[in-house]
């Protein structure tokens, strides 16, 4: 970005942007370097104006929620971070319908799950325990334990690239396995979804044994981005990079999880370069032994 540009930004966004941004804070693995800017999108109108002005420009952004599933390399991001908050994450009822909450892109998953257990409404307690966002989740369709939150929207409020605010119905998006097929610089601004009704200790319970199982199978001590790969059709990601004989495998403050191998763990200290390296040495290893081409659910970004 030039200087005319980050005043620009500066004018519209006021105390919401700043410049040199570490991402290691915005990240859950807790690594990688600056964002040329992080703009912090407190309402609709803000966004969409912001959204138009970077396309006019033809400044790079990209959304960022919880930074769950996202590895910034070392060199940082050019461009701007944008990140939903405010008027972006809150919760509304729909009047019509009972059973149809609207939620932010900003929210948290966990206060999307705690709303819908209060408020006598279940469906997606397959979620628990996922640290993303709702926008974040249905860019990725988050799944676990058989279930996808691509099969709970009803629609999306999507803001274009040229800062429309649009609304897609169901039958107008395509999901598929840890994906969302969009146009490149949407971001999703708001969902709503179609629960069913549920008794709030049934959702509590279920809600408690998704993280006793996600807790017994999965290492949370760590910083990680979860998942590194996704599952090959008939194949389970991690079976096979600990067939690869890589579970432990470690690459200075990066370590491949003894625990679960398709996760990569921050012990202390770790690089981008780091977790790189052992997302190269978990692809070469599988394609030798296996010839299958692994594929990340990861998102790398940055210069």
């Amino acid at each position: 970005m030039d200087q005319g540009q980050k005043k620009e930004l500066t004018r519209m966004a006021g105390s919401g942007v700043s410049f040199d941004c570490p991402m290691a804070g915005h990240t859950s693995f807790r690594v990688g370097g600056k964002a040329e800017a992080f703009y912090e999108a407190q309402n609709m109108e803000s966004l969409r104006q912001v959204v138009a002005f970077l396309n006019r420009e033809c400044v790079p952004y990209l959304t960022v929620g919880r930074g769950s599933n996202l590895l910034v390399k070392d060199e940082g991001l050019e461009g701007v971070v944008i990140h939903l908050c405010g008027e972006l994450e809150v919760i509304e009822m729909e009047n019509i319908d009972s059973l149809t909450i609207r939620a932010g892109g900003g929210l948290a998953l966990f206060d999307l799950l705690a709303h819908c257990r209060d408020s006598g409404l279940g469906g997606m307690e397959f979620l628990a325990g996922i640290p993303g966002t709702v926008g974040g989740a249905i860019a990725m369709n988050a799944g676990a334990f058989g279930g996808e939150i691509g099969e709970r929207v009803r629609r999306v409020q999507l803001v274009t690239r040229t800062g429309d605010l649009t609304v897609k119905d169901a039958s107008q998006l395509r999901f598929r396995y840890r994906g969302l097929e969009l146009e490149k610089g949407t971001v999703i601004a708001g969902a709503f979804f179609a629960l069913d009704q549920a008794d709030e200790s049934t959702s509590k319970a279920k809600m408690a044994d998704y993280l006793k199982r996600r807790k017994k199978s999965q290492p949370l001590e760590y910083p990680s981005a979860g998942s590194v790969f996704k599952n090959p059709p008939g194949h389970y990601a991690a079976k096979l990079i600990e067939q690869a004989g890589l579970k432990g495998a470690r690459t200075g403050g990066a370590m491949i999880s003894p625990k679960h191998a398709n996760y990569i763990l921050n012990m202390g200290g770790a690089t981008a370069r780091d977790v790189l390296d052992l997302i190269n040495l978990a692809t070469s290893r599988v394609k030798e032994r296996t010839g299958i081409e692994m594929q990340l659910e990861l998102k790398v970004v940055g210069r």
